[in-house]
């Protein structure tokens, strides 16, 4: 397949570069400035020029998005701008050029407030479930989705969370970075949610592609735990020695509200699960290990 990867320096983009190379695919990396996904004329020009070249163009992997969950909140436009009017943009772009699009997307657009099952139990967020965001963030990255849905039942809306990877920043290089620093660290244990390995999900999106699977999907790592318990397998897996104390999200008090439960799964018989989170948890570690030994 001849794919347009967009937001490819970033942390996912960057490893389904990977992940597409290593499956034999052509990929065709973009950012910026080289292309701003909201400009509608630059987006359809690219398409365009792309289709035209040998070997055509088989689905776009939008990778694009804005990130920064708290500066969200003071600049809304801004983040509108990408997460929504940019995802629309490439959306409708490649309805018309007869290309799926596969968008991801985030646990935020959900209230944090967990589903009971039948016994009255918390069970993970899935497909079917009611959106309810309630953070700037939440409600871009939403209408984003919405937008990616309407363009085309050919395009495909990828739900994923807690996503880390060694080309960015991310939690888990944080409490490593603090295990370092001192002896122990606080972290809360009343946020709950499904730690998602990069390495993990990138060849897994491209997977729904190569398969045809459109619509709504939801893609984590397998099962749940708190940041807190998330924490200590951390630790305990890279052998460091650093007491993790509990502590609550009232006492990190944070311009944009965190879902108190973001746990997801799918509902849908074709999707292939993620391995567990503490597999992608043993993947990052190795990767992170080969690239400082390198």
């Amino acid at each position: 397949m001849r794919l347009l990867v967009t937001g490819a320096l970033g942390m996912l983009g960057h490893d389904v570069m990977r992940a597409g190379e290593r499956a034999g695919h052509e990929l065709v990396p973009v950012d910026l400035p080289e292309l701003d996904i909201t400009d509608a004329d630059g987006v359809g020009a690219l398409l365009e020029r792309l289709k035209g070249e040998p070997g055509g163009l088989d689905g776009i992997v939008n990778c694009a998005a804005w990130t920064d969950v708290d500066g969200a909140e003071s600049k809304q436009e801004a983040a509108h701008a990408v997460n929504a009017v940019g995802a629309g943009v490439l959306a409708s772009e490649a309805a018309n050029a007869g290309v799926p699009l596969l968008h991801i997307s985030t646990d935020y657009v959900f209230d944090g407030v967990a589903p009971l099952d039948a016994d009255g139990n918390p069970r993970s967020y899935l497909e079917s479930d009611p959106t309810r965001p309630r953070s700037v963030y939440g409600s871009t990255k939403l209408e984003g989705e919405q937008l990616v849905l309407a363009a085309s039942r050919a395009h495909t809306v990828v739900r994923t969370a807690w996503l880390y990877g060694v080309h960015g920043n991310n939690f888990v290089a944080t409490m490593l970075r603090l295990a370092g620093e001192r002896d122990s660290v606080q972290v809360v244990t009343d946020q709950v949610g499904s730690p998602t390995w990069s390495g993990h999900l990138a060849p897994a999106v491209l997977g729904l592609l190569e398969r045809g699977v459109a619509g709504l999907v939801h893609m984590t790592g397998g099962g749940q735990v708190s940041w807190n318990g998330f924490t200590q397998e951390i630790y305990r897996q890279a052998e460091i020695d650093c007491r993790v104390d509990p502590t609550t999200s009232d006492q990190f008090v944070r311009p944009a509200p965190r879902p108190a439960w973001s746990a997801l799964e799918s509902e849908r018989d074709d999707v292939i699960p993620l391995p567990p989170w503490q597999d992608g948890l043993a993947g990052y570690l190795a990767a992170r290990d080969g690239m400082m030994r390198s």
